[in-house]
């Protein structure tokens, strides 16, 4: 293979997917001539998942156990496997809810490592800040995971390898995916339940944009951005595959998130062993409506379960511990009871 410098990676990415972007996620495979924009043989038709949501009050307390009640009940299978903890950490800012909440981080180190995991990572990389080093100590990541003797990984730096894409939204032919990620029997996404300014919602699968490398993808992963958000969600999802999920909505993100909205007490914990059914479920308990969320209503063909009826749920009723959480005004349709045609979404919305 002819070598491809980093200038022209990033101008070839970015003229292909301005181009898919522009036609939308169901234009896509319209343009390519394609029946779906998936390899069939690759993803099997979703079928029953299981999610659990778990009240939560404060970030003290067993966090330890809940977190091994939550994904016990997901039926969580970690014997002997190694495990990559992939939380949200992009930015830090003092008194604001950024980042998923690094005593949970510590928690699910902790109740993995029960569960029989014989390796235990924590791995991210930021897309806002490129210190990576800055965001783990200011935050406070860096002290939990030495209570818990866990190892950081920077996702951004780390030695990767390409990885040939199965499905087809962003017109990018492989993602380039840290070793860590790679080299893991089992990755689980560990966002914070907010609100986002271009997405709608940022939950289990919007969070593994960290698991694509920014010294290759730009910042804040611009190739991606380019290729189209709500694209680039799906082609990482199912290229990353995370075998489960635990949601940080202890205490949330609402209105300009993920960097600029307001902290909200939401008090659950959202665990899945699928990441569509997860943030399907999530999306509940922040009061939105998950068919309004074009993204997830896509994945739902392909890479997870999307039906609620289809998703057994343990613990808590979604609907019942409901917290609405404000969104900014393009995004006001995805509440439920909106009118479907308020504010004007869409996923590449100009910030």
């Amino acid at each position: 293979m002819t070598p491809v410098s980093r200038r022209t990676f990033l101008l070839r990415s970015a003229e292909v997917g301005l181009g898919v972007a522009a036609v939308g996620l169901v234009g896509a495979r319209l343009l390519r001539g394609e029946h779906e924009p998936w390899d069939a043989r690759a993803f099997p038709p979703p079928g029953a998942s299981r999610v659990a949501v778990l009240p939560a009050a404060s970030y003290t307390g067993d966090l330890e156990g809940t977190v091994s009640d939550g994904l016990r009940a997901v039926g969580a299978d970690l014997r002997g496997r190694s495990v990559l903890l992939k939380p949200n950490l992009v930015e830090y800012d003092a008194g604001t809810v950024i980042n998923t909440d690094p005593r949970l981080v510590a928690a699910a180190v902790v109740a993995v490592r029960r569960l029989g995991a014989v390796d235990v990572v924590v791995g991210e990389g930021p897309g806002h800040r490129r210190d990576t080093e800055f965001v783990v100590a200011t935050s406070g990541l860096a002290d939990a995971l030495g209570a818990v003797e866990a190892p950081f990984t920077d996702l951004n730096t780390a030695a990767m390898a390409p990885r040939r894409l199965e499905s087809h939204y962003t017109g990018l032919r492989d993602l380039w995916l840290p070793e860590p990620v790679l080299g893991a029997d089992v990755v689980i996404s560990m966002p914070k339940m907010k609100t986002h300014h271009w997405a709608g919602v940022t939950l289990s699968m919007k969070n593994l944009f960290g698991t694509m490398p920014s010294r290759l993808y730009g910042w804040p992963k611009n190739v991606l951005h380019w290729a189209g958000i709500a694209q680039s969600i799906l082609d990482i999802t199912g290229a990353v595959r995370p075998a489960y999920a635990i949601v940080d909505g202890i205490v949330g993100m609402e209105g300009d998130g993920p960097i600029k909205g307001t902290p909200v007490d939401a008090g659950v914990l959202v665990f899945g062993n699928d990441p569509v059914a997860t943030d399907v479920t999530a999306t509940m308990v922040m009061g939105l409506d998950p068919e309004r969320v074009d993204y997830l209503v896509e994945a739902g063909r392909f890479l997870g379960q999307a039906d609620p009826a289809r998703i057994r749920q343990e613990g808590e009723d979604p609907e019942a511990v409901a917290v609405p959480f404000s969104v900014l005004p393009r995004w006001r349709r995805l509440q439920v009871g909106a009118p479907a045609d308020e504010g004007s979404g869409g996923p590449d919305a100009p910030a």
